[in-house]
């Protein structure tokens, strides 16, 4: 498809984030609980998925380790109380807060991939992460809150920011195992489990919401699951954490975006300089890295 094949991890990250920018505004949309928000998105996203499953990849899960069951099951856990506590963020603060701080992943992926795996980060790469994280500071500056409920909204954000830096670190460590569909079948499958326990126990009513929020389940499903989230697992079999977690933070540019249009939440000027911002840094960033093999799945 692509003339370079080098090139096939960097497009996939692309078009990922696209699709991934679209969720904070179809969640803000939903009237729904976060975790039954989370839930459904996750238990739609599974429900697609099957038919392939059991027609292509039915007899993959017999080969998979203890150890990989082990780390996927972490990753899924990771991801679901990533999406409970950022999804509950958005009911406090406004989309660009919530977006900017989920986004701040590389804080903790420098962190992780370097006690986990031993990962070496050049000078150029932590420049170019140093103004990456800048422009998401600048880009939240005018609409950042520091007191009562956004304040709550910010720390639930940060939290699951922590979490989903924990998924892909998870991730990583299995993915380069495992073909795409089994690996993220069996993450969302074990997100989707958590948060059944979880709504269950709160005893939030599973069925009772409006067309509306049927419809906005699917589309998180398919747009920034499906679309999203699964060409990231896709892309992290040959690219580091610490580079799609850079390519993240074009999510609150897009998602900004988006919520202007269609919330009508105000765009502030500095969060265009963070953009300039963002995008330099996630230059710089990138070009300290190379594949760590070709793609060839």
């Amino acid at each position: 498809m692509f003339k370079n094949q080098h090139t096939k991890p960097y497009i996939a990250i692309m078009i990922a984030i696209l699709f991934i920018s679209t969720s904070a505004v179809i969640v803000k949309l939903a009237t729904a609980q976060a975790s039954i928000i989370a839930m459904y998105r996750l238990v739609f996203a599974i429900l697609i998925m099957l038919p392939i499953i059991l027609r292509s990849y039915r007899n993959a899960f017999r080969h998979i380790k203890a150890s990989d069951w082990g780390f996927g099951s972490l990753a899924g856990v990771s991801l679901a109380f990533h999406f409970i506590l950022w999804f509950e963020s958005l009911n406090y603060t406004s989309v660009a807060s919530s977006v900017v701080l989920v986004t701040l992943q590389p804080l903790f992926a420098f962190i992780g991939t370097y006690l986990f795996f031993k990962e070496k980060l050049t000078l150029l790469a932590i420049a170019g992460g140093v103004t990456a994280v800048t422009g998401s500071i600048v880009i939240s500056w005018g609409d950042f809150k520091i007191s009562g409920m956004a304040l709550w909204g910010d720390l639930l954000a940060l939290t699951a920011c922590a979490m989903v830096t924990g998924y892909l670190l998870f991730g990583q460590n299995i993915r380069k195992r495992l073909d795409l569909m089994p690996y993220t079948f069996i993450v969302y499958g074990i997100a989707a489990l958590t948060l059944i326990i979880y709504n269950v126990v709160l005893r939030y009513p599973f069925f009772t919401y409006p067309a509306t929020d049927w419809g906005y389940f699917i589309l998180l499903a398919i747009f920034p699951t499906l679309l999203g989230h699964s060409l990231l697992n896709w892309a992290v079999k040959w690219v580091s954490v610490n580079v799609i977690s850079m390519s993240i933070l074009f999510e609150p540019i897009g998602a900004s975006i988006l919520a202007y249009y269609i919330l009508g939440e105000t765009l502030h000027t500095m969060q265009w300089v963070g953009g300039g911002i963002i995008i330099t840094g996630l230059y710089l960033f990138i070009r300290s890295y190379t594949y760590k093999r070709k793609p060839n799945k």
